[in-house]
C-alpha cells in the first residue's frame, strides 16, 4: 500500500489503494496503518549512528564509500536500502507485529543486540519493505496522503458518513494510547450512535471534535461587496497568531487539545483552571495565545510554552496564556454544531460572561459599516499583533475540515512580509523531489552596498513556492555552482535572488542573523536582480521594529 500511495498523484488511486488495504488487512495492522497515515509520529527506536553501523556491517562497504553513496543519494534510509545485499528469506508478519514486537523491542536494547536484530530484519525484507522499515525506525516516515483521504477511505470501506469517521479519528494519534484492533473496529463501526460525541465507556470522554477550517479569501477591494454581500451577514473577528485549540469539559475533568490533536494540559495549567467554572458537557473552540498588557503576545513567546513539558513559575509569569473563545460546539452533552453560528455565538457570549475567568476571553466582534472600512482596519493588523480577519457567515453551521457544505468561513490575512534574498545553500528534497535540490537556505547582506567587508548572513530556509520547471532550473544551477559539500548540503556561488515571503518575524539569539521568520516561502525568482541588489539585515531589523509598534487604546474596539 505504501508503494502505491507514494507512486501516485491521483486522489482516486490513493483512495482505492487505502480501501483495498483496509478491506483485507487484519484490524490490528490497519490500526497502526491509520495511526501513521493520519499523522501519528513514530518515535526513533535506534540512534542514527547504530543504523549506519548496521548498514556498514551488513553491506561490507568501507565507511568512506558509504558516505559517498549517502552524499549522492541524499537520504539515509534510501542509501541503506540500496547498499544492502538481497533478502535471503521472506516475512509474512503483519504491521502490528513489526511495530509492537520488533521495533518497540529495539528500545533499550544493547548496541550489539540492536545490530544483530537489524541485520536479521533486513534479511527478511525486499527493498521497498526495508525502506519503509528504516523510515519507521528513524522516526522519519512521511507519505503523500492527507488525513482527509484516510477519512474518506475508511468511510467508503465501512459505508458510513465521513463526518462520523472524522469525529472518531480525533485524538486517535495521541501517543499515550497505542492503536489496537479494537480502536480500528470502532472507527468503522456501523452500529454505534450517530454523533459519537461522548464515549466515556472507552475512556474517550475527552475526545474533541474535528476542527472547521477556513478558506483564503479569493477577492479583495470593490469585488467583496458583490461576492460576499452585506457586511451585516458576516461575523468579523481578528485572526490571532496562536494555536487553534478545543477546550473539553466532561465527566468532571478538562482537556485542552491543539489542532494537531495533541493534548496540551500540562503546558497550559492556567487554562485548565478555566474548567472549574465551565458547565458539564461543554466544548469550546478557540485560540491559545500568550496574553500580555491586555493584548496578544508574539508567537515567539508562545513557542516557549509549546516546547516545554514542565512549565516553570518564571515562564508562567513571563508568558501567561489565554484562551480566546470562538465557538461553542457542545452544550449540556448535546452536539450543537448544526445550529447557526448566530445562536452558538449568543450562547458563547453568555457563557464567557458567566465564567468570568481572566484566562478565558471572548473573541471580540469587529464592527464595520462597509468592507472598505474593514479593509482600513485590516491594514493595521500587525500593530494589534494579529494576522488579519476571520469572516464567518452568521448562518453557517460548524463543519468538518476545510469544506463549504456547512457555510462559508474565510481568512482575510494581511499581505506577507517580503525581502529579496540570496540563495546560499541547497539540499535535496524528499519523496518525488529526492533527486532534486529543492530545500534552500537564503541570506541577506550584513551591510549596505558600497561598505567594505560586506558579507551574506543566512536567515531563512524555504522549499515551496516555485513551479516544477523552475525547481529543475535552480537544481541545474546548484549543481554547476557548488563550492563545498557538507554531507547532503551544498554551498553554492551566490548568483540567484528570490523574493521571500513570511508571516512573522522575531528576534532570535539562536540564529546568526539574530532574526527568525515564520513560514518562509519563495514568492518569485527575481531574474531581474543581481545579488548586490538583495536586501540587508537592516531591512529585517526594520520589519521587526514595525511589528513591535504599540497598539493604541482602541485595541478592543
Amino acid at each position: 500500500m505504501y508503494s502505491q500511495l507514494d507512486a501516485s498523484t491521483s486522489t482516486n488511486a490513493k483512495i482505492e489503494a487505502l480501501k483495498a488495504y483496509f478491506s483485507t488487512a487484519a484490524p490490528s495492522d490497519s490500526a497502526w496503518a491509520v495511526y501513521f497515515l493520519a499523522g501519528g509520529r513514530p518515535r526513533q527506536t535506534v540512534p542514527t549512528r547504530l543504523l549506519r553501523s548496521a548498514a556498514l556491517r551488513e553491506s561490507g562497504l568501507p565507511e568512506w564509500l558509504f558516505e559517498e553513496c549517502y552524499q549522492a543519494v541524499g537520504d539515509l534510509a534510501e542509501t541503506i536500502t540500496l547498499v544492502l545485499p538481497p533478502a535471503v528469506r521472506a516475512s509474512d508478519e503483519g504491521l502490528a507485529f513489526w511495530i509492537e514486537t520488533r521495533l518497540m523491542g529495539l528500545r533499550g536494547a544493547s548496541p550489539e543486540a540492536a545490530l544483530e536484530a537489524l541485520a536479521g530484519y533486513w534479511r527478511e525484507l525486499d527493498r521497498a519493505q526495508r525502506f519503509l522499515l528504516i523510515k519507521l525506525i528513524g522516526g522519519g516516515f512521511r507519505v503523500g496522503v492527507s488525513k482527509l483521504l484516510v477519512t474518506r477511505a475508511l468511510a467508503e470501506t465501512a459505508g458510513i458518513d465521513p463526518k462520523r469517521v472524522a469525529q472518531r479519528l480525533m485524538g486517535y494519534t495521541d501517543a499515550r494510547q497505542a492503536p489496537s484492533a479494537q480502536s480500528f473496529l470502532r472507527l468503522i463501526d456501523t452500529e454505534s450512535p450517530g454523533s459519537d460525541a461522548v464515549d466515556a465507556s472507552e475512556g474517550r470522554a475527552g475526545q474533541p471534535y474535528p476542527f472547521f477550517l477556513a478558506h483564503a479569501l479569493p477577492v479583495a477591494g470593490p469585488a467583496m461587496e458583490e461576492v460576499l454581500g452585506a457586511v451585516t451577514d458576516w461575523l468579523v473577528e481578528w485572526k490571532y497568531d496562536g494555536i487553534r485549540g478545543q477546550f473539553v469539559k466532561r465527566a468532571n475533568a478538562s482537556w485542552l487539545w491543539s489542532r494537531g490533536e495533541e493534548l496540551v494540559n500540562e503546558r497550559f495549567p492556567e487554562l485548565i483552571a478555566i474548567g472549574a467554572g465551565l458547565p458539564e458537557g461543554c466544548v469550546l473552540d478557540g485560540e491559545i495565545v500568550v496574553w500580555q498588557e491586555n493584548r496578544p503576545g508574539s508567537f515567539a513567546l508562545l513557542q516557549q510554552r509549546i516546547g516545554r513539558k514542565n512549565v516553570t513559575a518564571k515562564v508562567l509569569r513571563e508568558a501567561p496564556a489565554a484562551f480566546i473563545a470562538y465557538d461553542v460546539l457542545e452544550w449540556g452533552y448535546q452536539d450543537c454544531r448544526d445550529e447557526p453560528l448566530s445562536a452558538r455565538r449568543a450562547r458563547l457570549e453568555q457563557l464567557v460572561a458567566q465564567v468570568a475567568h481572566p484566562a478565558l476571553r471572548l473573541s471580540p466582534e469587529v464592527e464595520g459599516v462597509s468592507w472598505q472600512e474593514l479593509q482600513s482596519l485590516r491594514e493595521r493588523s500587525r500593530e494589534r499583533h494579529v494576522e488579519g480577519f476571520m469572516l464567518k457567515q452568521r448562518s453557517s453551521r460548524y463543519g468538518v475540515g476545510r469544506t463549504k457544505e456547512s457555510g462559508l468561513w474565510w481568512k482575510w490575512k494581511v499581505e506577507p512580509f517580503c525581502v529579496d534574498a540570496v540563495l546560499l545553500y541547497a539540499q535535496r528534497g524528499h519523496g518525488r523531489r529526492a533527486s532534486l535540490y529543492t530545500d534552500f537556505t537564503f541570506a541577506v547582506w550584513d551591510k549596505p552596498a558600497g561598505e567594505p567587508g560586506r558579507s551574506l548572513v543566512p536567515f531563512a530556509k524555504a522549499y515551496s513556492g516555485l513551479t516544477d520547471e523552475e525547481m529543475k532550473q535552480v537544481d541545474a544551477i546548484v549543481r554547476k555552482t557548488t563550492v563545498e559539500k557538507f554531507g547532503p548540503v551544498r554551498s553554492v556561488t551566490p548568483s540567484l535572488v528570490f523574493e521571500l515571503g513570511f508571516e512573522g518575524i522575531a528576534a532570535s539569539p539562536r540564529h546568526k542573523s539574530g532574526i527568525a521568520v515564520r513560514f518562509p516561502r519563495m514568492l518569485r525568482w527575481r531574474l531581474d536582480k543581481g545579488i548586490e541588489e538583495a536586501d540587508t539585515l537592516a531591512s529585517l531589523v526594520a520589519l521587526l521594529a514595525s511589528t513591535q509598534a504599540r497598539a493604541d487604546d482602541t485595541w478592543q474596539q
